[in-house]
C-alpha cells in the first residue's frame, strides 16, 4: 500500500511539473544513477555499476535529443553532452570510478546553474506580479 502511494505521488509530481522542474528532475536521476554506479563499482558489482551508468547515459542522451539548434547555445551544450556521454561510455568499458566522476562533476556544475537559472527566473517572474498586484490594488482602492 505504501509503495502504491509513493509512486502515485512520485508520478503526480512528473506529471504536474514546469519543464525547468522536469529538467532538474533528470539532471538528479543523472546523478542518483551515477552515484548508485560508483558505489557498485567500488564493491565490485559490475552488474548493478552498468545498469546505472547506462541509466545516466540514456538521460544525457535525452538532454542531447532535445537542444533547439536555431540557438546558437545549443552547440556549446552539444559538445558538453558529448564529452559526458562519451566519458561515461569509457567509464563502463572500463570499469574506472575516477574517469566515471569526471563526468558525474560536470553534470553536477550543470544542474547547479540550471537551479540558479530557475532560482533567478522565478524571481525575475515575482516582480511584474508583484508590481501588477501592487497596480490592482490601487485601481481597486480608487474606485
Amino acid at each position: 500500500m505504501t509503495q502504491n502511494m509513493t509512486l502515485a505521488y512520485k508520478n503526480n509530481t512528473i506529471q504536474t511539473a514546469s519543464p525547468a522542474e522536469l529538467t532538474l528532475m533528470l539532471y538528479d536521476g543523472c546523478i542518483k544513477f551515477c552515484n548508485i554506479a560508483l558505489g557498485a563499482l567500488e564493491k565490485g558489482d559490475i552488474g548493478k555499476a552498468n545498469t546505472n551508468i547506462i541509466k545516466a547515459e540514456k538521460i544525457i542522451m535525452e538532454f542531447r535529443g532535445t537542444l533547439d539548434f536555431k540557438y546558437p547555445v545549443a552547440q556549446d551544450f552539444e559538445r558538453v553532452y558529448d564529452w559526458i556521454y562519451r566519458r561515461m561510455v569509457e567509464a563502463n568499458i572500463k570499469k574506472d570510478t575516477e574517469i566515471l566522476e569526471d563526468a558525474l562533476r560536470l553534470v553536477r556544475e550543470m544542474r547547479d546553474t540550471w537551479k540558479e537559472v530557475m532560482r533567478l527566473n522565478r524571481v525575475q517572474s515575482d516582480k511584474p506580479q508583484i508590481q501588477y498586484i501592487s497596480a490592482a490594488q490601487k485601481m481597486a482602492a480608487n474606485g
